[in-house]
């Protein structure tokens, strides 16, 4: 496998994602960020954070199958949600969680999460961007 994932020792141990992760394949793959539309165009969980969260998620995961990858092979992820507040994050989480369990994944990649004012459609509450390494 082409990435390897690590907490390394003096670092928190986060229980979602790894803190590093060291990618030694030669085909960078890079996932424009992916909103909460189904394969329509259709915005799935019309102000709904988690479910939005989800498919987001699950468009991810399909992006990266359409170039034979998987999560396995994400080495980064960043999430960027409109109107962030901590008290939204056990949101963030249901729909990581609801998604993982769709996929038979545990997304453990290094994660970034940013609070934003808008996106581009205003129904979208959240987009998501991956990194993946392939050998």
């Amino acid at each position: 496998m082409a990435v390897t994932l690590v907490n390394p020792s003096g670092l928190p141990d986060i229980p979602i994602y790894r803190q590093v992760s060291v990618a030694t394949g030669s085909k960078l793959i890079h996932v424009a960020g992916q909103v909460a539309w189904d394969a329509d165009g259709t915005t799935v969980g019309d102000g709904d954070l988690a479910a939005q969260v989800e498919q987001c998620y699950l468009n991810v995961g399909t992006a990266l199958a359409g170039v034979g990858a998987t999560f396995a092979d994400v080495v980064k992820l960043t999430m960027h949600v409109v109107d962030w507040r901590p008290e939204r994050m056990p949101l963030v989480l249901e729909g990581i969680s609801r998604a993982a369990a769709k996929l038979g994944i545990t997304p453990a990649a290094p994660a970034s999460l940013f609070g934003i004012v808008a996106l581009d459609v205003p129904e979208h509450l959240v987009e998501l961007e991956a990194v993946a390494v392939l050998d």
